[in-house]
């Protein structure tokens, strides 16, 4: 999890655990994408996780799950799953590629987004951007950031033009 910017408070315990549930629920979703194994069994996996060979890892993992929002993180991940076709839906239009060609670490970050965005109405979509970029600089290719940030704005845009427009 990445520390404050310059002026800005620490995140409190609540928005920690938020945002380690979001991380794991990348990594799950990603994992999900790639194997073909069921969402269930992806995040028992995650949940019965043991120790590997890099003690550095297995350390932060443990970190991750011991702070994480385990009931968020079955929620994002479930979800996800559930509405991929309708998130896809989504999110087609505003890609520059086919849905296919997108980096898989980029579509699971882009279809948790989308899924926050459509379905998650309580957490406000600047909060939604903000999470994809941090998890795209930390999961992502070197300017994914740009990318995630730019795909998940146009959508908020579409999704939540109402609460877009009151912000500015």
């Amino acid at each position: 999890m990445s520390a404050p910017r310059g002026g800005q408070r620490p995140p409190s315990k609540a928005q920690q655990s938020r945002r380690a549930a979001r991380e794991l629920a990348v990594q799950g979703i990603y994992q999900w994408q790639l194997t073909g194994k069921s969402i269930t069994t992806v995040e028992a996996e995650f949940r019965s996780q043991v120790a590997d060979d890099d003690l550095e890892d297995h350390e932060n993992w443990h970190k991750v799950m011991e702070i994480a929002d385990l009931a968020l993180f079955h929620e994002l991940m479930h979800g996800v799953v559930r509405f991929k076709d309708d998130l896809d839906a989504s999110l087609a239009p505003l890609l520059d590629r086919r849905i296919e060609d997108v980096d898989p670490i980029e579509l699971a970050i882009l279809r948790l987004g989308t899924y926050e965005l459509s379905r998650r109405l309580e957490v406000p979509y600047r909060a939604v951007i903000n999470e994809g970029v941090e998890l795209a600089k930390s999961f992502g290719a070197t300017d994914g950031h740009k990318y995630i940030n730019g795909i998940l704005d146009k959508l908020a845009g579409r999704l939540r033009s109402a609460e877009v427009r009151a912000r500015r």
